[in-house]
């Protein structure tokens, strides 16, 4: 059962390594000088744009054709049940706004779980020429340099990522208790893309991420990824991450920023 289990991980990852390169390419190449919205999500500012759209019926045409019978969950609206145990989690383009402005942090995100556990996780990030991915139990990679967290310093000595939501309530809550962590870290980054600030974690360039929010395609890929290079990953004490609140840090920075980030309501708006 191992070894078809290792078999199936290894043909999930090459799979999604291909997607993942072949959206990236189409969104680096293809973007439009006169690229627009095409539609809003949660608010006017969280938007989908022509190429979130091109990307994912490129994700889902590609990875149907080769496994037409596994399940389906993407953010722009793919979503089906399979009847293999595998089901693919896509975010076609995470950091949409970023790619609108024409900044360079966004990714393609892709995971690929089986029976309900993440085993295989790829972001593909273009305007960097990285691509990172994971294996469980196999490790985290950067192209091809194995990826570890770095080690974790005191917690005032922390660099962290955050994220704020698209709805004005919830940002400004957001921002008050950024405003009350952040005389107790080193400081506070924003990149725009969860997957990123994920994979960052992994490569060492963050201590720690937290957000609250996100869905499982902002997720899947990212926290497999940050978990195999050493990193701890988490909500609220002793749950997973999830939209309530997502925590990826060194152990050490782990301990000391769950607990921090609960006490200060990270996990409400």
């Amino acid at each position: 059962m191992t070894a078809q289990l290792d078999q199936l991980k290894a043909e999930l990852l090459e799979l999604a390594l291909e997607a993942a390169h072949r959206a990236g390419a189409l969104l680096l190449d293809g973007r439009p000088a006169d690229l627009g919205v095409s539609a809003t999500k949660s608010s006017a500012v969280d938007v989908v744009t022509e190429m979130d759209l091109a990307s994912e019926k490129l994700l889902t045409g590609y990875i149907s054709e080769h496994r037409p019978d596994d399940g389906f969950l993407g953010e722009e609206g793919a979503s089906f049940e399979g009847s293999t145990g595998v089901r693919w989690i896509v975010d076609p383009l995470d950091g949409t706004v970023n790619y609108l402005y024409g900044l360079p942090s966004w990714a393609v995100s892709i995971a690929a779980e089986f029976e309900g556990e993440t085993v295989v996780g790829v972001v593909e990030s273009p305007p960097r020429g990285e691509t990172f991915r994971a294996v469980l139990g196999h490790g985290a990679f950067r192209n091809a340099q194995p990826l570890h967290c770095r080690p974790a310093p005191p917690l005032d000595q922390a660099l962290v990522g955050t994220g704020f939501n698209y709805v004005a309530e919830r940002r400004a809550a957001q921002a008050e208790l950024v405003r009350q962590l952040i005389p107790r870290v080193r400081d506070i980054r924003r990149s725009g893309s969860a997957a990123v600030d994920l994979c960052d974690v992994a490569a060492g360039r963050l201590d720690a991420f937290y957000e609250r929010g996100l869905h499982p395609w902002d997720l899947a890929a990212g926290d497999l990824i940050a978990r195999e290079a050493g990193a701890r990953t988490g909500g609220r004490p002793g749950l997973d991450a999830d939209g309530d609140l997502a925590i990826a840090a060194s152990p050490g920075v782990f301990e000391l920023l769950q607990p921090l980030l609960d006490r200060l309501g990270a996990w409400h708006d």
